[in-house]
């Protein structure tokens, strides 16, 4: 894969939905090429929604999505996925297949023709399960794993596509705390020793503040605020998109914007005049 790879990805006046239901509205956003974006919103944002638009995934109703200026609905889907990758919020495998031969079939659109895997393949295969604790697992079907187990292993077919630009729906699901902070010190790592575009959705705003170049906050099938988490996450922001009151803080090991929750049962100034 080159390193220094561009690949420009962006929402033109993108509406999207769901039989009568509309979810994205004409939205506009261009995801910044190497760089680390994160998507966070309430339930029913439209978060994943959009990442299925932007993946090729879900046909728009209006608008584009554009792939270096040319619609991604016009390009060959093999000639999409060397460039784009995508783990969506819940990844279907066949019945009884392998760790290793579902994360293989990343390396689909990398192959010719009529080609089985070869030793680069392989080599490939190999880093991304190292990378992500799954050698172990090797051998075993994915349907005996347990759900952390599974998500790991997505990621790992994920990375094995080596693609450019990464799209990925809340990839730390299932995942302990630990897990999650190593899943995203490795698309982290990847980021920055690759210059893949990674474009993510999180629930955890702390998570996605300490991780994201770039902050997408979305409401109701908009974007209510992006740009770099220090500039877009505040107390009012967060009001308006979830509705929550909080304090926003500077987190302690990052110096990223941390969100505590008021909460229900204790009012802002209460929570001031403890601190």
């Amino acid at each position: 894969m080159n390193p220094t790879a561009r690949h420009t990805l962006r929402a033109q006046a993108l509406t999207l939905g769901y039989g009568d239901r509309l979810v994205v509205d004409t939205l506009d956003l261009r995801l910044e090429p190497g760089r680390v974006t994160v998507v966070v919103g309430p339930n029913a944002s439209g978060k994943s929604t959009l990442l299925r638009g932007l993946a090729r995934l879900l046909r728009p109703r209006g608008g584009a999505v554009l792939l270096d200026d040319r619609e991604l609905s016009a390009r060959p889907t093999r000639e999409v996925a060397r460039i784009l990758g995508i783990l969506p919020q819940q990844p279907i495998a066949p019945d009884g297949v392998t760790v290793r031969d579902l994360i293989g079939r990343g390396r689909y659109p990398h192959q010719r023709l009529l080609r089985r895997s070869g030793a680069d393949d392989d080599a490939v295969v190999a880093r991304a399960m190292a990378a992500t604790g799954t050698l172990d697992l090797a051998d075993r079907p994915l349907d005996e794993l347990s759900g952390g187990q599974r998500q790991r292993v997505w990621i790992a077919m994920a990375l094995a596509q080596e693609t450019d630009i990464l799209l990925l729906d809340e990839p730390t699901t299932f995942l302990d705390i630990a897990h999650q902070i190593e899943v995203l010190d490795l698309l982290t790592e990847l980021n920055r020793s690759r210059s893949t575009t990674v474009v993510m959705v999180l629930h955890d705003l702390n998570l996605a503040a300490r991780y994201a170049d770039v902050l997408v906050v979305m409401a109701d099938g908009r974007v209510v605020a992006a740009g770099p988490p220090g500039e877009v996450l505040d107390a009012a922001t967060v009001r308006r998109a979830f509705g929550l009151e909080c304090v926003v803080m500077a987190d302690p090991v990052s110096g990223t914007p941390m969100v505590i929750p008021v909460g229900r049962t204790r009012s802002l100034s209460a929570l001031r005049s403890t601190s």
